[in-house]
């Protein structure tokens, strides 16, 4: 356990963990809203003083920053905050602080965007390709998604939903399909953590995820794709009023 946030043994204890976090979730939200647009410069002196945090702290986060290509540095220049198009916009925290912030209604757009071009493609690969098992699990997460949607029960609704589509993105034996699980557990939290999900999913979503899960286990692979690209035009249309609103 650390001593203080300003001991040696900072790195090691939880306490510098929670700091290091909220230090990284305070600016990665900072630069993802634009609050600290492209070409502003931060220094770690800066950081320290502002957050009340380590040396230590205050480097890990701008490495992990950089990381995610938010900032750069250099030497005799500083960190420099980056343009968006540097980002790692595949970054499930990125995500996160892109929903969390003023250009949330942008990043959902652009994630249910690239849900339609994938996941229908992914049903009918898994559909094609999946374990028995993995047949086996997609139809039980869809009767359990059915049981906790109809009662309402909206956060085991979502850990079934992330699950179900953690499956199916797996099961497509296409290990570019299967990387971008994180991402749309992301989305499908941030649609729930946000307030942006009904009180209760509407039927046909339910009736959809069945349907995708019937045709995956069956082996049958157009249905599965064309059952799956129906499933995300509910989402999308569910979408299109708030986007409007917005606009």
């Amino acid at each position: 356990m650390a001593k203080s946030v300003h001991g040696h043994e900072d790195s090691q204890g939880a306490g510098v963990e929670v700091l290091h976090n909220t230090v990284l979730d305070t600016i990665g939200q900072r630069i993802t809203a634009g609050a600290l647009p492209p070409g502003h410069v931060l220094t770690l002196d800066r950081i320290q003083d502002d957050f009340g945090v380590s040396r230590t702290v205050a480097r890990e986060t701008m490495r992990i920053l950089e990381s995610m290509g938010l900032v750069t540095s250099r030497r005799r220049v500083g960190i420099t905050v980056q343009p968006r198009e540097s980002w790692n916009v595949f970054d499930p925290r990125v995500i996160w602080w892109r929903l969390s912030g003023s250009g949330r209604d942008a990043q959902l757009r652009s994630l249910t965007e690239l849900r339609i071009a994938v996941e229908p493609l992914a049903a009918s690969a898994a559909a094609r390709n999946a374990s028995v098992a993995q047949r086996a699990r997609v139809l039980e997460l869809a009767t359990e998604m059915r049981g906790e949607g109809e009662a309402g029960e909206l956060g085991g609704f979502l850990e079934l939903d992330i699950a179900f589509h953690t499956v199916l993105l797996e099961a497509s034996g296409n290990e570019m399909f299967g990387a971008l699980a994180d991402v749309v557990a992301v989305v499908l939290q941030g649609r729930t953590q946000l307030g942006l999900m009904p009180h209760q999913p509407v039927p046909e979503a339910l009736e959809l995820h069945e349907e995708v899960a019937r045709a995956v286990a069956g082996g049958r692979a157009a249905h599965a794709e064309t059952a799956m690209r129906e499933l995300l035009a509910e989402v999308r249309d569910a979408m299109i009023p708030l986007w409007q609103q917005r606009s």
